[in-house]
This record gives structure tokens, sequence and C-alpha cells, in this order.
């Protein structure tokens, strides 16, 4: 079993390696000005799909604790859940955590911690009832939560254009 995770391991690294060597291949043969101007690289929707996956998903916020914690609506904003995590007041996995940008992995269990369920500002986060995400499982009794898996581009609320990213990362 674990040969079997470590080799999957490899092929995703060997994915994103070959995935940003060809992003800048791409990019170091076309003049600078033709590169701002339009839009020359043509990667297919699941290239793309992947580089949008790695780039938002693995490495940046999206699996984050303080982002989890905001989704789960344990926080009314995401500086709210920063500082939740910093003061001690979440729990992964029966530990307590306090670096906001703790890497989540698919069956982290996020709890509030039992001297901290009374507090107000969790109370009324949590009574605002927010729209739950497939890729979150919330425990109200227990008032935890289940990270489930590292979410797709399409289970991202927010409004991505890749074609500014790729710009952005382009440059």
């Amino acid at each position: 079993m674990a040969q079997a995770s470590t080799a999957i391991l490899a092929a995703e690294r060997k994915n994103q390696n070959t995935l940003c060597s060809l992003l800048k291949s791409k990019r170091q043969s076309i003049p600078t000005e033709s590169w701002r101007s339009s839009s020359p690289i043509c990667l297919s929707k699941p290239m793309l799909d992947r580089a949008l996956q790695v780039r938002f998903c693995s490495n940046s916020a999206k699996a984050g604790l303080d982002n989890v914690v905001f989704r789960l609506g344990i926080a009314n904003s995401r500086r709210g859940a920063r500082q939740l995590v910093t003061h001690r007041h979440i729990m992964v996995n029966g530990h307590q955590v306090n670096i906001p940008s703790y890497r989540m992995r698919p069956g982290d269990v996020v709890a509030v911690r039992e001297k901290s369920k009374s507090m107000v500002v969790i109370t009324s986060a949590l009574g605002a009832a927010p729209k739950r995400l497939e890729w979150l499982d919330w425990n109200v009794q227990n008032m935890s939560g289940t990270f489930i898996s590292v979410p797709t581009r399409e289970q991202i609320p927010e409004n991505i254009k890749e074609s500014l990213i790729v710009e952005l990362y382009s440059k």
C-alpha cells in the first residue's frame, strides 16, 4: 500500500514538473510583445485544469487551514478564520494547530476546541448557516468538519478567469 502511494506521488511530481517545463518553454520561445498581446499558449482543457489544480488547490490557500475554517462557517471572514487559528481555538485531528497556512490532507478532521465552543464569534458564525461544499463535511453536534478532498476547479466558488492566470504567470 505504501509503495503504491509513493508511486502515485512520484507520478504527480513528474506531471507537475512536465507542466511547469512546458509553460516555461512556451514562454521562452515567444517574444514578450506577442506574449502579452495575445494568448499563444494552447493548452488542452485537461492540462489547463491540472495547471489550475496544482496552482490553486494543492499549492495555495484552498487547502489551508484558515480557508477550511472559513468555508466550514466557523468564522465570518478569512481574517477571522486566521485569528481563530492563531489563537488556538481550532484543532486538527485532536491536536491544536496555530498555523493558518497548515496544509490539510483528505480525511483531516477540523474541530472547535471544547473551551471555545461557547464563544459568541463562533456561535454567531455557525448560526448564519453558510452554504455547504461537497469537499467538506460538517457535523453540527460535535462542531467538527472533515476535509474530504482537495477541491477541483469546479468546486471552488470563486469566479476564476484562466486566461488572466496564464498571463500573470507568463511574465
